[in-house]
């Protein structure tokens, strides 16, 4: 049976990154320049697939790190569902200052229910990268696109496998490096039974053997 290939991959590194922000999709910053220092450095020393599809969370982070790694991807496509989550009032701000403030210390606790003033819902974030990733293997399918990649966001990419990937692991257990991520897989079969993908590899090829040694 047909499998269809779909390579998540992390933005590269923000200003807000550096200084220890809580950046969310309420915050549209642009690549630093270290930031894009270390995606070409990436490129230089590892191998990105190359497919000529792409998707991409609307935010500068995102397609720019698109024009970095994918510069002659045939087809760029924005989704707007591949944002990172909302903060609400606590967008911005440092994280050493927020882990201070008891509200934050609930927004953090998955089974406290609650939601800062202006935040996405934490169970609709959820629901949003499970849907939004079944969605794009969906158009994969139709379109006859055996390999796509998507860059998106460190909290996008860890809901969604934990959500939906095999073998099953904690979101934290799928936390990546800025310009790196993981290649999943699936087929028709197991996307309509189980609503489920595979992951089968560490994207950029090679990144893995080197960060062991």
């Amino acid at each position: 049976m047909k499998t269809f290939k779909l390579h998540l991959i992390r933005h590269g590194v923000t200003q807000g990154n550096l200084d220890g922000l809580y950046v969310g999709s309420g915050t549209d910053l642009p690549l630093c320049e270290q930031g894009r220092e270390q995606l070409l450095q990436l490129r230089r020393d590892f191998a990105y697939p190359q497919p000529s599809t792409v998707f991409t969370s609307p935010l500068l982070r995102a397609t720019q790190t698109v024009d970095l790694l994918f510069p002659n991807a045939a087809h760029k496509i924005e989704i707007t569902d591949l944002r990172e989550a909302g903060f609400g009032i606590f967008e911005g701000r440092k994280v050493s200052e927020l882990v201070q403030e008891p509200d934050f210390v609930r927004w953090m606790d998955p089974t406290s229910g609650f939601t800062p003033e202006h935040a996405e819902p934490t169970p609709m974030f959820h629901k949003r990268c499970a849907e939004t990733l079944m969605k794009l293997f969906e158009y994969m399918m139709k379109s006859g696109i055996e390999e796509a990649a998507c860059v998106t966001h460190g909290g996008v990419i860890m809901s969604m496998l934990a959500q939906k990937a095999l073998p099953q692991r904690r979101p934290e257990d799928w936390m990546t490096d800025p310009g790196c991520g993981y290649t999943v897989r699936t087929d028709a079969a197991m996307w309509m039974r189980d609503g489920l993908v595979e992951a089968v590899d560490i994207v950029p090829f090679g990144y893995l053997d080197a960060i062991s040694e």
